[in-house]
């Protein structure tokens, strides 16, 4: 058979490139059409790359962590009788001649070098709010270049990002003795540009006594860093309405059989509270915004993102994409289908992306309420608590009765520089009104 060239695909329109993480099959392997052979990391997400035919693993064409452009080959596979060969030039990374001889010339340095005295550690990275990949980190320990300095270089890759080339040639040129790049600061994308610098970082922590040190793995580095940027992007407030939605809950028991037996899946009450999200927001669109600078931007596009917790202990949060447009059933398949995928790794990059508004269940871990933190550059998340038995006063025509009601808490977390007290506390209240106002003789 014909050589057949492994394509990193397209993930979304805001992904350029992603990182190989790891091969899941190397060189003389024999693969299935897609069967997964490797895995890729993307500012966003993480995912797999399949083999679009059955044959033999030819050539690796790029390293484990090594970043790669979407649409350039990273692997070569071909038949039975195919050997094992270099890149074809078609396929070859566009470099230089007198650039390609600097990176062998560094390379070689790099193997050689043995002093490693001012080499940075794994804390000295972790304390560092830019991502390095792998590689251009174990080069960096080599050669002890400092954090610092690393923070200071103004990469190739995407927003800024040092690359194995940026790397490389800032060695070569400190070898040679030259003076070092030009440093300019890396210029943000503009939802960050009002963003305040990061706060310097903690004091470390003691590790004396009966410890374990834990590394944190890419995705909780990723989700630490955006927490910290939201506390300090935006200063939050958070209000709490109690709903009682005994109607709805006796609806649900009622309808989530006939919804397994009819549709296959779960009824749960995430779609639920989603619909009443999506009502409230058409009532009140100011909460759908984003801030940049001294402009506010209102989004005609109503996409709600629910938070999911994975099996690693991770969050993830997947984002169902002009949700006003689609019913009650539309919405539940929605749900179901991203959090199973969210569950297997299956997300694509542009389905955690573009929120507008984000709901998280924190009920599903029994908690009664939360203070959610704003999912950036969104202006305000709820929280929904545990569903709770209580008693309480039913007012009716013969008076006023105890009896035991169903109620939730629901916690409105908003940015303050734009969402003030009256509207955070109406929007949260008129999603209670609409799922205390739920219709017990609905269909689905």
């Amino acid at each position: 058979m014909a050589q057949v060239e492994v394509i990193l695909p397209k993930m979304g329109e805001s992904v350029a490139e992603a990182t190989i993480t790891t091969w899941l099959k190397k060189e003389g392997d024999r693969v299935e059409a897609e069967e997964a052979i490797v895995e890729i990391a993307t500012d966003k997400v993480d995912s797999e790359v399949p083999s679009p035919v059955e044959g033999t693993i030819l050539k690796l064409l790029v390293e484990e962590g090594e970043v790669a452009q979407v649409g350039q080959a990273i692997a070569l596979i071909g038949g039975e009788g195919d050997a094992p060969q270099a890149l074809p030039v078609a396929a070859a990374t566009k470099v230089s001649e007198p650039v390609a001889e600097s990176v062998a010339v560094a390379e070689q340095a790099i193997q050689e070098a043995v002093a490693t005295v001012a080499a940075p550690t794994t804390k000295e990275f972790s304390n560092s709010d830019k991502f390095y990949s792998p590689l251009v980190k174990s080069i960096a320990k080599t050669e002890g270049i400092s954090v610092a300095e690393l923070d200071a270089l103004t990469g190739s890759g995407k927003s800024g990002r040092v690359t194995k080339k940026d790397i490389l040639a800032y060695l070569q040129n400190r070898t040679n003795g030259g003076a070092a790049p030009a440093l300019t600061p890396v210029k943000a994308p503009s939802q960050s540009t009002t963003q305040p610098q990061t706060a310097s970082p903690a004091p470390a922590a003691s590790v004396s006594g009966n410890v374990e040190i834990i590394e944190m793995d890419r995705m909780r580095k990723l989700i630490a860093n955006h927490m910290v940027m939201s506390k300090q992007t935006s200063p939050h407030v958070t209000s709490f309405v109690e709903a009682d939605v005994t109607n709805l809950v006796n609806w649900r028991n009622r309808m989530k059989k006939v919804f397994l037996d009819r549709e296959g899946e779960k009824l749960t009450f995430t779609p639920i509270f989603i619909e009443a999200i999506v009502k409230a927001i058409k009532d009140f669109p100011m909460i759908n915004i984003s801030v940049d600078g001294d402009r506010i931007i209102r989004k005609k596009d109503i996409n709600v993102g629910m938070a999911a917790a994975l099996p690693s202990g991770n969050l993830i949060v997947p984002v169902i994409k002009n949700a006003d447009r689609l019913n009650l059933l539309g919405i539940t398949k929605s749900v179901n289908d991203l959090a199973n995928r969210a569950r297997n790794n299956q997300l694509k990059p542009d389905e955690i992306s573009g929120g507008t508004y984000t709901l998280t269940n924190v009920g599903s871990f029994g908690n009664v309420m939360g203070t959610p933190i704003i999912n950036q550059p969104e202006v305000a998340i709820m929280a929904v608590g545990a569903i709770q038995k209580k008693p309480a006063v039913i007012e009716t025509d013969a008076g006023d009765t105890i009896g035991i009601r169903h109620f939730i808490f629901l916690s409105h977390s908003y940015d303050h520089r734009v969402v003030d007290g009256a509207l955070g506390g109406m929007f949260v209240r008129r999603v209670a009104d609409y799922l205390e106002q739920w219709d017990s003789e609905r269909e689905i």
